[in-house]
């Protein structure tokens, strides 16, 4: 168990601790002379002679180091708040527990300190005051011990009132990924840098590499500590010490606030949907995109918050709100933080992260706040993916959601009516229905297309894509339309796509022109003439000759090997012919041995040569093609 202090500067908090480990707090020369504590200070100790180490973490009470109480109060199973018997509830008792509150830290104990120094009716007075704090937060039960440091009155009743605690307290689940917020960085002599935190989640072993800080360095864990013991392996819940190694890791690179974790966690963000509550006692309404301190695991940045459901949050509000950090951040569903004004002089309220990735556009969209909403009630990934889903058409990164839930892939039991998509950029998960709206979509635009356009026998791939119009990225567009193709609900002839059941049918005026044009064509076979030279032959226009001839292009009768110069499907056969034998002559076919063999100019030959590169015919490498043998042109058959 990890218990955390909290309370009001000189309160007694680290007096108290050593009165019930025996071990003092203040280290540092400047605590002692100054006589109160000024950063975390960290205590191990077994509460009974059979008991394991309970760590405590002193935090200290003066408002201008809560950001130092803030990076302590992360990850504690119990906070003990500790109230002078003297001076009763003050400032930073109030602000305390309102940020172990906003925190979600799930157990409290409260002491009334220093109770040698007043009398009995200054005593229930106190214990009157807490209650009426506590009456309305979630402590509302806690114990109430009367203690003293001096005397050692209540000591041991604490001490078993901890105990008690200890044996109720929850081991946290070991599931998903480690993740250790630094607090603490330093050299051991003859080990190396050490650094320390309480694991918030998962489990770690020596030998293993975690992912250090925001640019995620690759370190390993040479040794550990866990609770203050040697340990070969430590776990979510416990405050841990790890020795890294890695190459060129140097002190000064690691920093409190620093994330260590497993690898395929890091993914820093700086944009994160939470779920924001405004402290009752605040005295104004907070107001979209107002700067902040965000205090996040061990981290404190600047920041602004964008509300997402109103414009205005009024005092013990709650909102969905978009978290802009000038910083990268950390962060997976669930996660507690705290939100302080900007010059850092007062606790504002805080929040429950829901979603670490939150998108840049269509952020207060009705889908998107559905989302949110589905997040802000989720007990597991399972129950909230339908609601996500839902809203979006593009489907989910399972990747993102490993990260979001901190829960990998093989540990998720998907709804039966999930489908996982493969696409080249990895997979995307769609619910049944909407996969299957996709399909039905590009199926009707492609009909639509047809209607429009009934003299072309269909669009390529980018232009359906775009005409079309589905809210999806290429990758799961292309295994949409692949999808389909293997389906036969739409046909590929060449480049053009269309409905099994479509057909160009050339009209009169363009079957009789384009009767003129084949014999043209065919006897002028690989040397064809251009098309303001057939328009002449024919006495058309050229303008007409040239859609005609674009037409039949897309219907596979001729190929534009160049802007206005068409070939008839025998004379690209016939030139393919020629390539490929001069390949089986020599591997590589170089333009002058093209040029020799056509009889045709230079510059012709590198206009045909381009053409088959970008039909798939030959593979260009600097100045010299080799045949691809998977072309069907590379297979010569008969005409």
């Amino acid at each position: 168990m990890i218990v955390g202090t909290a309370g009001h500067i000189d309160h007694g908090k680290t007096r108290l601790l050593q009165a019930l480990t025996g071990q003092a707090g203040d280290k540092r020369p400047e605590e002692r002379e100054r006589g109160i504590t000024i950063d975390l200070g960290y205590l191990y100790a077994p509460l009974a002679a059979d008991a394991a180490p309970t760590g405590f973490i002193d935090v200290p009470g003066h408002e201008r180091f809560i950001h130092n109480m803030l990076a302590g109060a992360q990850g504690i199973d119990l906070v003990l708040l500790v109230v002078a018997a003297d001076d009763g509830v003050m400032p930073q008792t109030r602000e305390h527990l309102a940020i172990v509150e906003l925190l979600g830290i799930p157990r409290a104990l409260v002491a009334i300190s220093k109770c040698d120094r007043v009398e009995p009716a200054r005593r229930s007075q106190v214990r009157t005051e807490i209650q009426t704090l506590l009456a309305a937060g979630p402590y509302a039960r806690a114990p109430l011990v009367e203690v003293s440091s001096v005397t050692g009155e209540g000591i041991e009743t604490l001490r078993q009132a901890l105990l008690q605690a200890q044996d109720e307290v929850r081991r946290r689940s070991d599931e998903g990924g480690f993740r250790l917020a630094i607090d603490r960085a330093f050299n051991v002599t003859g080990s190396g840098i050490v650094v320390t935190g309480t694991a918030l989640s998962g489990h770690v072993s020596t030998g293993e590499v975690l992912a250090l800080g925001p640019t995620g360095k690759a370190v390993r864990v040479r040794g550990l500590h866990a609770q203050n013991q040697p340990a070969g392996e430590a776990f979510a819940g416990q405050r841990v010490a790890l020795n890294l190694s890695a190459e060129r890791l140097t002190l000064e690179q690691i920093h409190r606030g620093h994330w260590l974790q497993a690898e395929w966690l890091h993914a820093p963000t700086r944009r994160l949907d939470i779920e924001l509550q405004l402290l009752a006692s605040e005295a104004r309404k907070f107001e979209h995109f107002s700067p902040v301190h965000i205090h996040l695991g061990t981290q404190d940045v600047l920041g602004r918050v964008a509300l997402l459901d109103t414009t205005q949050l009024a005092p013990g509000g709650r909102a969905f709100a978009q978290l802009l950090a000038h910083e990268p951040l950390h962060a997976v569903h669930g996660d507690r933080l705290v939100l302080r004004d900007q010059s850092a002089q007062r606790t504002l309220g805080g929040g429950r992260v829901l979603d670490p990735f939150a998108p840049t556009r269509q952020r207060r969209s009705p889908e998107r706040l559905a989302q949110l909403q589905a997040l802000a009630q989720a007990r597991s990934l399972e129950a909230v993916l339908p609601a996500l889903l839902a809203g979006s058409a593009g489907g989910l990164d399972p990747q993102r959601l490993e990260r979001q839930f901190n829960r990998p892939r093989d540990t998720w039991k998907l709804p039966a009516d999930i489908r996982v998509i493969a696409t080249r950029q990895g997979s995307l998960l769609f619910s049944s229905a909407g996969w299957q709206a996709h399909k039905d979509a590009l199926l009707a635009q492609l009909a639509r297309f047809h209607a429009l356009e009934p003299d072309q026998l269909g669009p390529d791939r980018e232009r359906l894509r775009r005409f079309a119009a589905l809210p999806l990225e290429r990758p799961a567009f292309i295994s949409l339309l692949d999808v389909l193709l293997d389906d036969g609900l739409i046909v590929a002839s060449g480049p053009w796509l269309h409905l099994p059941d479509h057909q160009v049918c050339l009209s009169e005026e363009d079957e009789g022109l384009w009767r003129q044009l084949q014999p043209l064509l065919e006897q002028s076979a690989i040397d064809p003439p251009w098309v303001r030279a057939l328009a002449l032959a024919t006495g058309r226009d050229e303008d007409a000759v040239r859609l005609l001839l674009c037409k039949l292009a897309r219907l596979g009768l001729v190929y534009r090997v160049v802007h206005d110069r068409f070939y008839t499907e025998a004379a690209v056969r016939q030139l393919a012919a020629m390539l490929v034998q001069l390949a089986a002559d020599n591997p590589t076919v170089r333009v002058i041995a093209f040029r020799d063999r056509l009889g045709l100019g230079r510059k012709r030959c590198i206009q045909i040569l381009e053409f088959f590169d970008r039909i798939g015919l030959t593979r260009r490498v600097g100045n010299l093609r080799y045949i691809r043998a998977d072309s069907a042109l590379a297979t010569p058959r008969p005409l």
